[in-house]
This record gives structure tokens, sequence and C-alpha cells, in this order.
């Protein structure tokens, strides 16, 4: 990978990070406006789904196919949903309580713990790759981030 497209690939990344901060700035928004985070959760996924099945059905690829549920593979990967809900309702409850940026580097924090968890022990089909000092340590400037932007 040449060093333009490993630069412009993380500029992509970041822009992701940065929609996700927009998101849930929207989205408690969204929940003031409606008078319900449960509401507000429903339709931040609602809209994400309607966009994902135009993406899907208009850019080139494979069309669904229900052949994966028979396919033997692990069931657990059909529930991923399940964990975006819980990470949508709690940042609706808790950017009006804690802030944005409080909320999204906590965020950050339990995505590189649970990262460095799997990586570490292999889960869900990641490669195996030992958290070392080094990494522990990029995890601990993580945690004294968040204690810094709650100052």
């Amino acid at each position: 990978m040449s060093s333009l497209s490993i630069l412009v690939s993380s500029l992509l990344v970041v822009g992701a990070g940065a929609s996700v901060a927009l998101q849930q700035v929207l989205n408690a928004s969204l929940r003031m406006q409606l008078g319900s985070p449960w509401w507000a959760g429903f339709v931040s996924y609602f809209v994400g789904m309607v966009a994902m099945l135009a993406a899907a059905l208009a850019l080139p690829g494979p069309q669904l196919s229900l052949a994966g549920l028979s396919a033997g593979g692990a069931w657990v990967a059909w529930t991923g949903g399940l964990f975006g809900a819980l990470f949508i309702a709690t940042a609706i409850l808790m950017v009006p309580r804690l802030g944005a940026a409080t909320v999204l580097a906590l965020i950050v924090v339990g995505q590189m713990l649970g990262a460095l968890s799997f990586d570490h022990f292999g889960l869900f089909g990641v490669a195996q790759r030992s958290a070392s000092v080094l990494r522990l340590a990029g995890a601990g400037c993580l945690v004294l981030g968040v204690v810094l932007i709650r100052a």
C-alpha cells in the first residue's frame, strides 16, 4: 500500500470517527425533539437502514442470500445490531448528562479495551495479536485522555 493510499485511508477513518461524534450529538438533539431516547434510537437506525439498503442495491457486489444462515457460520455474527442498539441508546442517554467529548472519549476507551481483548485472545475470527506492554500503554494514554477531557 502506498503512502498516499495509507494517508487517504487514514483520513477516511478519521472522518468516520468524526461522523460518530456528529451522530451522537444529532441523536441527543433528536431525543429532545421527540421526547424519547427510544424513538430517537429507532429513527437513527431506520435512516441508517434505508441508507445501507440503498447502497446495497445500487453498488456492485453480491446480492443478499440467506444461504449464510445454513452455511454453518457462527450465529453470534448476526447479533451485531444488538450491540449497535446498546451503543446508540447509551450515547443518546449520556451525551446530555456527560457531554459529547466525554462520551466519545469513553466510547473510544471501551472500543480500544474490547479490541485489545479480541486481538489478544483471537476472538470471533480476529487474528491473535498479543497485548504487549506498548499496546497497553497506548490504551492507558486513552484513559488519561478521558481524565484530561473531563478536567
